[in-house]
């Protein structure tokens, strides 16, 4: 009995093995269930979170894969994948150096979609505004500080404004979404870099915090005269008007997904780190930025398994390859063909113990 059992072992294990073998190059490889993890975990960023819902929701019906995402804010899913405390983080701001440093070893930004962040505000009959940075930066730090100050005037002739007082909300969270928003600002308003510069939270001069997307969002509902800056999903979700903002070329804007790809448009690296704010396409939107999903490239820290390792690798594969299909239906962008052969060659040079995990 024992050798027929050992037979069968034998047999088994040269079928896998050539399943594997079989593989076709290039593609995620064939992994037998009992060698893949069927649960991950994750956390970060708020701007991608509604998108990513739909991915893993999506994955776990075709994969019977639980992807567990937790919108926490870019820090936060950077600290915990540093604390290794998650399979793969989220963040909307690449990491910074001490951040790496503290990682102890190569973390891989794998860009999962574009998106806009946009002025989102709470006035009498929603008109539609138009922002340059100069006055985005007044009104952020306190300078323009009532709705019918000449400077938005100018910008918006024929809506009559209401003398209020504006109350700005920003986030409270560490956050991505600040970090383009200030990234943009940085960049176009000598001012602002002088004062007051980029990070993913600020000490904000004027203003109420409030936590993640979806509590800038809720604030703003709720608030008459409030305006803040979001991710553009949370603005349809809430019904809240956004405003055109008038890029590096002199063009008033609107934050479309065509918009958004022309900002893109760009010679990239291929770590793909790379800010896309203050465009220099005369038609693309200037607060518009990658988010991406953040992964150690060895994967064996002597917590995670193999198994771990191989159901992260295929599941950002999936990611930037048959995911991509629900993008642009929930308003994000998707990623070009050249970022997607790009993101391909950062997730393949994974590895467990020097060994490639994705052929």
């Amino acid at each position: 009995m024992k050798k027929s059992i050992s037979g069968i072992l034998a047999v088994a294990l040269v079928l896998i093995m050539g399943i594997s073998a079989c593989s076709p190059k290039g593609q995620a490889p064939a992994v037998s269930k009992l060698e893949e993890s069927k649960e991950l975990s994750g956390a970060g960023a708020t701007f991608p979170a509604p998108l990513y819902q739909k991915f893993f929701d999506v994955y776990y019906k075709e994969k019977n894969i639980q992807v567990n995402y937790q919108g926490i804010g870019s820090g936060g899913g950077i600290k915990n994948l540093i604390e290794k405390t998650v399979d793969f983080g989220g963040t909307d701001a690449p990491m910074s150096s001490d951040e790496l440093e503290k990682a102890g070893s190569t973390v891989l930004h794998i860009p999962t979609c574009l998106g806009a962040v946009v002025l989102s505000y709470n006035l009498p009959d929603s008109p539609k505004l138009n922002f340059d940075a100069d006055t985005i930066a007044g009104i952020f730090m306190g300078n323009i500080r009532r709705w019918n100050d000449p400077a938005i005037i100018t910008l918006n002739p024929g809506i009559t404004l209401p003398d209020q007082e504006i109350l700005t909300v920003f986030r409270s969270d560490g956050s991505g979404t600040t970090y383009t928003f200030t990234d943009y600002l940085n960049k176009a308003n000598k001012a602002w870099a002088d004062r007051m510069g980029v990070g993913k939270s600020l000490d904000w001069p004027v203003g109420i915090g409030s936590k993640g997307n979806d509590g800038v969002a809720g604030t703003i509902k709720t608030t008459p005269n409030s305006i803040g800056y979001v991710e553009m999903i949370y603005a349809y979700q809430n019904q809240l008007p956004y405003a055109n903002i008038r890029n590096k070329s002199g063009n008033l804007v609107e934050p479309t997904l065509e918009a958004v790809s022309l900002a893109a448009d760009i010679d990239l690296p291929d770590d793909l780190i790379v800010s896309i704010t203050d465009t220099d396409a005369p038609k693309g939107y200037p607060i518009a930025t990658f988010t991406w999903l953040i992964a150690y490239r060895e994967q064996n820290d002597g917590i995670r398994t193999l198994a771990q390792a191989r159901a992260t690798a295929n599941m950002l594969w999936w990611v930037i390859t048959d995911a991509q299909q629900y993008n642009e239906s929930l308003q994000y962008g998707k990623l070009s063909s050249t970022v997607v052969e790009k993101a391909k060659a950062l997730v393949k040079s994974m590895t467990f113990d020097g060994k490639n995990i994705i052929k």
